[in-house]
């Protein structure tokens, strides 16, 4: 049983530590390799820089799945003591949820300091201009990517690790880091293009089953599929509206959409209240995969 091992000690190594810094993160290595690697492919003509960018993306994620299973298959020749507590480490970096509960409740935290505090704070969290958000837009934001990152940051790598070990986690962290480097529109539009089309394909399932792990008995799958459509991303609106609706609140992107219209505010108790429902829906997430891992058996 060294994935069900693996994913509880995986668990209690982020629950008690959470994120290593920059320099001793897999992630954040990966990350420098490919601005590296990339960042001569947005000056490209439209059609060169889409096929580099597509050949690309597949070279990095063959290498990162080969050396993931090479990894796996070494540790299927230790026993079972060794090769837990190994796995593990190896699967850790796929995910990041203390991170992501810390940060989100840091927002709120700011408000002690004054609203430029909390928009400041939002701002390591999101992409968007924060600048001109009000205390309200300010809490539904980071609402928002609390439940879209729940996805992304802890559904999605463990059901790829569920489907396909610890190759699965390692390709779906990858291809989910390039799609946040280079699936922009812009100067991006065309060499990040695969990158992004790649990640909605990746994260169709995850977002969907996050979205169920947030709903409840009150919210109809139909009224739930209108809101998820509102938003421009076939996936992230899943866990947004699946939020929304749980805590009966308004949710928008100013411009862009809005979600739930009729809800009430977004305030500091709607956001403890989403913390609290998003820790439930991650134990969840762990308690299922830890689930398939025991009727899988060996990895």
């Amino acid at each position: 049983m060294v994935a069900v091992g693996a994913l509880i000690l995986a668990w209690l190594l982020d629950a008690a530590f959470g994120e290593p810094r920059n320099a001793r993160h897999p992630v954040a290595w990966l990350g420098h390799g490919l601005s590296l690697l990339g960042r001569p492919l947005p000056a490209w003509p439209a059609a060169i820089a889409f096929v580099a960018g597509a050949l690309l993306w597949l070279a990095v994620i063959a290498a990162v799945a080969g050396l993931a299973w090479w990894l796996q298959r070494a540790l299927q020749a230790l026993p079972v003591w060794a090769a837990a507590p190994l796995l593990a480490l190896l699967l850790k970096p796929s995910f990041a949820w203390r991170m992501l509960q810390q940060e989100v409740a840091a927002v709120e935290a700011a408000f002690a300091s004054g609203l430029p505090a909390a928009r400041e704070r939002l701002a390591r969290l999101c992409s968007r201009d924060v600048s001109a958000l009000d205390a309200t837009a300010v809490r539904e934001t980071a609402v928002e990517t609390l439940a879209e990152n729940l996805g992304d940051s802890l559904v999605a790598p463990l059901f790829w690790f569920a489907v396909a070990g610890l190759p699965g986690a390692w390709v779906w962290r990858a291809a989910n880091t390039m799609d946040a480097m280079w699936g922009y529109r812009g100067r991006w539009e065309w060499a990040g293009k695969f990158a992004a089309r790649a990640d909605d394909v990746l994260a169709w399932l995850p977002a969907r089953l996050s979205a169920l792990l947030l709903w409840h008995r009150g919210i109809s799958l139909a009224t739930l599929r209108r809101e998820a459509a509102r938003t421009p991303s076939p996936n992230g609106g899943w866990p947004m509206a699946a939020m929304a609706l749980r805590l009966r609140v308004r949710l928008a992107k100013p411009g862009v959409y809005v979600l739930n219209a009729p809800g009430g505010a977004a305030d500091a108790a709607a956001l403890a209240r989403a913390l609290r429902i998003a820790g439930r829906a991650a134990q969840a997430a762990f308690v299922a995969t830890i689930g398939v891992a025991f009727v899988r058996g060996p990895l």
